[in-house]
């Protein structure tokens, strides 16, 4: 792994107003994330995890603190800013899948890579590649209705890695698989991370969490414990 970070998170605060009843979500966040790392964030429901992953996903921004991606400030871009760094920086792996229902598998990878400006040949390369990866090379001309849960979900890693972002961020991303489905997409990652993917995954499961290198515990909206994890 490099010595600089990928990420960088210092002092990170959240705060969530309605009625004027403040929910403070996140609290004096420091985090690194170095390339090539693989970090679990586990703790109980309510206490920040998800929070803290749309931070960095640039799905949401911090109340304060600072947050560098690739060495550049990124916590208080525009809106359209963080939406061009996301397409080219980061990937996303969600729980509920979130693929197109009306676009085929190899559209749904494809298509992120067409926001992008990814020339036609190269996108279909690229897709058809991804898709490979994950073993679903035969159901490309296939519609999300027509796979199973755990086909989703490997059609939406390859989705996520299909444009080599920076980082992967996984949010539960075995939360709606069975044990089985769980495994294999859980596999899928390590095998990733094995070929130098650079992943941060947030989970509940305690078996999934002993897959990183390392572990962040939030509790309350506070890193409340860290540790290193030895791998095979």
């Amino acid at each position: 792994m490099s010595t600089s970070p990928i990420i960088s998170l210092t002092g990170i605060r959240k705060v969530f107003t309605t009625d004027e009843v403040e929910t403070h979500a996140l609290a004096d966040i420091h985090l690194e994330i170095h390339k090539g790392e693989y970090v679990a964030i586990s703790g109980p429901s309510g206490c920040g995890k998800s929070t803290l992953l749309s931070i960095l996903g640039l799905l949401d921004a911090p109340t304060s603190g600072g947050y560098t991606l690739n060495g550049k400030e990124v916590s208080n871009l525009t809106l359209a800013q963080r939406a061009r760094i996301r397409n080219r920086e980061i990937g996303f792996i969600f729980q509920s899948f979130n693929l197109i229902g009306d676009l085929t598998v190899f559209e749904n990878v494809a298509l992120p890579l067409a926001y992008r400006g990814v020339p036609p040949g190269e996108r279909r390369a690229s897709a058809l590649k991804a898709l490979e990866v994950v073993g679903m090379s035969h159901r490309v001309n296939h519609y999300p209705a027509q796979l199973s849960g755990g086909q989703q979900q490997r059609v939406a890693v390859a989705r996520a890695m299909g444009g080599r972002p920076s980082i992967l961020l996984a949010d539960e991303p075995t939360g709606n698989l069975d044990s089985s489905n769980g495994e294999t997409v859980m596999g899928l990652l390590k095998d990733l991370h094995r070929d130098g993917s650079t992943i941060c995954m947030v989970t509940h499961d305690q078996r999934f969490t002993q897959a990183a290198d390392r572990n962040i515990h939030l509790f309350d909206g506070r890193v409340v414990a860290e540790a290193s994890l030895q791998t095979a």
